[in-house]
């Protein structure tokens, strides 16, 4: 991991609404030109969902659609081709608006666990249940990933590229509350040093460049991340709580930049910008951490992903969140 990496002050989760691609990109890079991420549109359906674009991505592992979800299979079929095309058509738009950028560039992925929560195998029980099916899986996205990012930077070779990895399900991965097939019972609890180890070998694939891990659920394990290599940590600012503030604080002191999520990922009313931030600051007393560490600290961003909102929220919400993260800098006390 970079340390000296400067991560910009405001940029978004991933998902975006509608099924334009080249519209997208324009509003995403419109907004941050610091900070723009590769939108995702999951409206399109199967192969665009987060899951089925994460499976087009993994090498010698294919999966398709069941009415259960996303199983895994022998060969790459329609769905297969459907993903890795509409994520064709996202990297020629982002290219598109990306010409001569050379700041940060976001790309996002599903987690090890995440997947393996969610991909099924012959089975129908999910990959989780298997450990073998976990290692494979790991092993698997971890290659995809690093095509993935080659193919990113010779469509936009000077950007500094940051990946994502969204692991909304690895509180459940670790608690055991991952539901089996018939779903009157769960699958075991996961030992945490393995979780660690698995997002550090995905981690790992992006060398010297940054990775941030995203979950919008309760409880981030703050900790297991960091020691995995996470240099930063993106969540739901509003589900945090002072159990908490240990943790963050001792994330903050090690360099971990966070990613806080404060504007509301669905349509609604927005506050002003100095509100959306005054929790961040409220925390920032709280830790007793230097005002002036704020901005060095903390970006911006959208709850969750934008794909529930609608289109003319959506561009407000990212407008927000810039906006929000020059008063954070402006009045950081």
């Amino acid at each position: 991991m970079n340390a000296d990496i400067r991560f910009g002050a405001a940029t978004a989760v991933g998902s975006m609404p509608g099924a334009d691609a080249r519209e997208a990109a324009k509003t995403v890079t419109g907004s941050f030109e610091d900070f723009p991420h590769l939108p995702e549109l999951p409206a399109r359906g199967p192969g665009a969902d987060m899951i089925g674009r994460t499976a087009g991505l993994l090498v010698e592992l294919y999966a398709r659609v069941e009415p259960s979800g996303w199983r895994i299979g022998d060969r790459p079929g329609r769905d297969t081709r459907r993903a890795r095309s509409w994520l064709g058509e996202d990297l020629d738009a982002l290219e598109e608006f990306t010409q001569g950028h050379e700041g940060l560039l976001k790309i996002q992925a599903v987690g090890p666990w995440t997947l393996a929560a969610a991909l099924e195998l012959r089975n129908g029980e999910v990959a989780l249940s298997d450990p073998g099916a976990c290692r494979d899986l790991t092993a698997s996205l971890a290659e995809g990933l690093r095509l993935h990012l080659e193919e990113v930077h010779r469509r936009v070779p000077a950007a500094q590229l940051v990946l994502q990895l969204d692991e909304p399900s690895l509180v459940a991965v670790l608690r055991g509350q991952v539901k089996s097939a018939s779903g009157y019972r769960t699958h075991r609890a996961v030992d945490r040093q393995i979780v660690e180890a698995g997002l550090r070998d995905v981690v790992g694939v992006h060398g010297d460049g940054p990775v941030v891990v995203h979950s919008c659920a309760p409880d981030v394990p703050f900790a297991l991340l960091r020691r995995a290599g996470a240099a930063a940590i993106s969540f739901d600012f509003s589900l945090l709580t002072e159990r908490d503030d240990d943790v963050i604080g001792e994330a903050v002191e090690a360099g971990t930049r966070l990613f806080a999520g404060v504007v509301p990922g669905t349509d609604g009313r927005l506050s002003d910008p100095a509100g959306s931030v005054m929790g961040v600051r409220t925390l920032w007393r709280r830790l007793g951490l230097a005002p002036g560490l704020l901005a060095e600290a903390v970006t911006i961003t959208p709850s969750c992903g934008l794909a529930g909102a609608s289109p003319e929220y959506a561009r407000r919400a990212l407008a927000h969140c810039v906006q929000a993260a020059r008063s954070l800098a402006d009045n950081p006390e």
